[in-house]
């Protein structure tokens, strides 16, 4: 029976995961719950501080609060299959769940690159803008800013698993530990030039349009910050924004690396670390980056801790 019987027979594919440490699968499976425990945890409790305190009433605190629960569903769509894979020998997910897998992950991953250059737009208007900033940045602008980014992933996500599952697969075993893009290219039969084209200028609009407002707000800060008198207002203005530029270039540095580069330089290696940088290792340090980086952050979190010791 040939593979493409095989993918018939199962109705699905299988995922490999990380099948080449398989001496050391309960200590990963350990870890990984553990991260992804406390990822939850961590960007559950900037929502309830958010939601629950007046002083986060702000477009920031907005975009932040809808950005940690973005990372926790995010994290939810990969982490539990990727549990699995650990435990269970073959893993096998059907061809809908492979569907409806890669289109979550790119929902929930493009909602965020929209939303990061959102978070940017508010702090150039916020740091260059100031007098106007709550009439720019009203309740009504900042709701249209986070549904956009979410219908610019439900876009994207439909649009790269019409082009994928459209297309019959000559195999069913991928290299990877969830339905990534890449992996499935290589199941694809015949010629995949054109899909690769597809991915790469879906890529271009999901990853560098963002990026390009992100380069252009912070230009714009930058040339700001320069022109301030006092260094006060200088360090003020900067450390504003410092923690999303760390979490946009955590964020984009591994997604350019995986998704804006040709199908022969692809490596299922080097494919699965980037993978696991921006699924496991961002969703978990976004959270700690923001609250060390952010004094309200840092004393609500303290009120809090101290509340629940009296309680």
């Amino acid at each position: 029976m040939n593979n493409q019987d095989n993918a018939t027979a199962w109705h699905g594919f299988i995922l490999i995961g990380f099948a080449e440490v398989h001496k050391f699968r309960p200590l990963i499976f350990s870890v990984l719950l553990c991260l992804y425990v406390i990822t939850v945890i961590t960007n559950m409790l900037i929502i309830l501080i958010v939601k629950s305190d007046p002083i986060f009433n702000s477009p920031m605190y907005f975009f932040l609060m809808n950005l940690a629960g973005l990372e926790v569903f995010y994290m939810t769509v990969i982490i539990p299959k990727l549990l699995e894979t650990l435990l269970v020998k073959p893993t096998v997910i059907s061809f809908v769940g492979c569907a409806m897998q890669m289109f979550f992950f790119l929902f929930f991953g493009v909602a965020e690159c929209f939303l990061l250059a959102s978070m940017a737009i508010d702090r150039y208007i916020a740091i260059c803008h100031p007098l106007h900033y709550s009439i720019i940045m009203n309740r009504n602008v900042c709701l249209k800013m986070v549904t956009g980014s979410y219908i610019c992933g439900t876009v994207v996500g439909l649009i790269h698993i019409t082009i994928t599952f459209s297309r019959q697969f000559c195999g069913m075993v991928i290299n990877h530990f969830f339905c990534e893009i890449q992996p499935l290219l290589e199941l694809l039969c015949g010629d995949t030039f054109l899909n690769e084209i597809q991915v790469i200028g879906v890529a271009m609009f999901a990853i560098v349009v963002p990026f390009l407002l992100i380069l252009l707000s912070y230009a714009g800060i930058i040339f700001t910050i320069v022109g301030m008198s006092s260094t006060e207002s200088k360090y003020k203005a900067f450390s504003t924004c410092s923690s999303h530029l760390v979490v946009v270039l955590l964020f984009y540095g591994t997604a350019c690396s995986t998704y804006l580069k040709p199908k022969s330089n692809y490596s299922p290696a080097l494919d699965n670390i980037l993978s696991f940088s921006y699924t496991i290792v961002t969703p978990l340090l976004n959270p700690v980056i923001y609250s060390i980086r952010n004094k309200e952050i840092k004393g609500a979190l303290s009120k809090l801790w101290s509340k629940r010791i009296w309680l």
